[in-house]
C-alpha cells in the first residue's frame, strides 16, 4: 500500500482497528484526544462494525476495557498521563486477571496536571508498576508514527500469546506530528473460545461447569494468590526471554554511546551524525521495549572496546538511567541529559554535552 501523510494519532488509531480492535472506550484529554475523536467515527464505518463509547471517566473506561477483553473482544483504551494515573487500579486489575488488551499512553508534562506539552516523565510509572502488586505490562516506546504502527499490528497477537496488557508509551510529539505512514492490511480475528478457553463466551445450563470462563484477579486464601503470581512470574520469565526489542545506531566504532527512547532518540541520532562530521564517534542504543529492557543489549553496547562513556537522553529527570546504570552496572561511567517541563532537548545541546564529556576525560 502507498504511504499517505498522517496525523500520528490517527494513524496510531486506525492501526489498531486494523489489528482487530473492535471496542474503544476512552476519555478525551490533551494531546491524545484525537485517537478518540478519529474512533467516534471509524468504528461506526460499515466496514469496520465496532464499538466507540465515550466512558464518563478514566476509571469506567479501563473497567469497560476489562470486560470487554474479558471475553476475548480486541479491546482498546487511550489517555494521557493523569488519565492514566486514573487508570491504575483497573490496569491492575487486568493485569492480575491475565487480559490482553491495548493501552495508550499519550505523555504530557508532569507531576500533577503539569501541562499538554510532550514528556517522557511516566516511564517509571510505566514500567515500575503504577499500580499494585508484583505485576509487568509488555511496554512498547515507538520513536515514529511508521513504527508505531508497525508495532500494534502485532500487539494484540503478543497480548493474546502471553495473556498480558500491553501498553505504549509515546510523548506527545508523536501523536500530534504528520508523517508518511504505510498502513498494513486488516487481519483476519474473530473471537474463537477454543484458542481462548479463559474467555467468557457464554455459558447456560447443562453445559460442563469445568470449562466456564471466569476473570478474576482476586484470591482470598494465601495458596491460591501465591500459586497465581507464580503462574504471572513464569510468564513475565517468558516475556523478557523473548520480546525485547531495541535499536542500535553507529555502534561499531562508537567511542560514546547515547542511550534514549522515543522522540528524543531521532534528536539524538541527528546528534551524532552531527559530531561524526566533526571526527568525534558517537553511537546509540534505543530501547524499544522498555518493558522488558533490553539490559544485556544496553551493556554489550556501553562495554565494548573503545568505549569511554555512556550518556543517557531524556525528556525527564532521568528515569530509565536507573535501567542503564543496572545495565551497565559501573562498568563504564554514566552520565545524563535531560529537561523537565516538556522543554525538548536539541541536538546542539547533545552535542554540546558529549564535547565536555570527552574534554573532562
Amino acid at each position: 500500500m502507498a504511504k499517505q501523510l498522517m496525523k500520528g494519532s490517527e494513524a496510531i488509531a486506525e492501526a489498531a482497528i486494523r489489528a482487530g480492535a473492535r471496542y474503544f472506550f476512552g476519555y478525551p484529554i490533551t494531546p491524545q484526544t484525537e485517537i478518540p475523536e478519529y474512533m467516534s467515527a471509524r468504528m461506526f464505518d460499515p466496514e469496520v462494525n465496532g464499538c466507540f463509547l465515550q466512558a464518563e471517566s478514566e476509571v469506567a473506561a479501563i473497567n469497560m476495557i476489562y470486560g470487554a477483553a474479558g471475553t476475548g473482544a480486541r479491546a482498546i483504551t487511550s489517555s494521557s498521563s493523569p488519565g492514566i494515573s486514573l487508570k491504575q487500579e483497573g490496569i491492575s486489575y487486568c493485569a492480575g486477571a491475565m487480559l490482553p488488551c491495548v493501552i495508550l499512553n499519550v505523555m504530557r508534562g508532569g507531576p500533577g496536571l503539569g501541562n499538554i506539552q510532550a514528556s517522557q516523565g511516566d516511564y517509571f510509572q510505566a514500567v515500575k508498576g503504577g499500580g499494585n502488586g508484583d505485576y509487568h505490562l509488555l511496554t512498547y516506546a515507538p520513536s515514529s508514527v511508521q513504527e508505531a504502527v508497525d508495532i500494534m499490528m502485532f500487539a494484540y497477537d503478543k497480548a493474546e500469546k502471553y495473556r498480558i496488557p500491553v501498553l505504549f508509551i509515546a510523548d506527545g510529539i508523536i501523536a500530534q506530528m504528520m508523517e508518511p505512514v504505510e498502513m498494513p492490511d486488516f487481519v483476519d480475528f474473530k473471537i474463537d473460545p477454543e484458542k481462548k478457553p479463559w474467555a467468557c463466551t457464554g455459558w447456560k445450563p447443562g453445559d460442563d461447569p469445568a470449562k466456564r470462563g471466569v476473570i478474576n484477579s482476586i484470591y482470598i486464601d494465601t495458596e491460591s494468590l501465591s500459586v497465581h503470581n507464580d503462574d504471572l512470574q513464569k510468564m513475565y520469565a517468558e516475556v523478557r526471554a523473548n520480546e525485547q526489542m531495541w535499536e542500535e545506531y553507529k555502534l561499531e566504532d562508537a567511542e560514546f554511546v547515547i542511550t534514549a527512547f522515543g522522540t528524543v532518540a531521532r534528536i539524538a541520532k541527528s546528534a551524532i551524525d552531527q559530531l561524526r562530521e566533526e571526527g568525534i564517534k558517537v553511537g546509540l542504543v534505543r530501547p524499544i521495549t522498555v518493558w522488558p529492557f533490553p539490559y544485556d543489549a544496553v551493556k554489550k553496547a556501553a562495554c565494548a572496546d573503545g568505549v569511554k562513556a555512556v550518556l543517557d537522553v531524556e525528556l525527564n529527570e532521568g528515569q530509565m538511567l536507573e535501567d542503564v546504570k543496572l545495565a551497565i552496572n559501573g562498568a563504564k561511567p554514566v552520565d545524563f541529559f535531560g529537561h523537565l517541563g516538556s522543554e525538548m532537548p536539541t541536538t546542539d545541546e547533545i552535542v554540546a554535552k558529549i564535547k565536555s564529556m570527552k574534554e573532562g576525560m
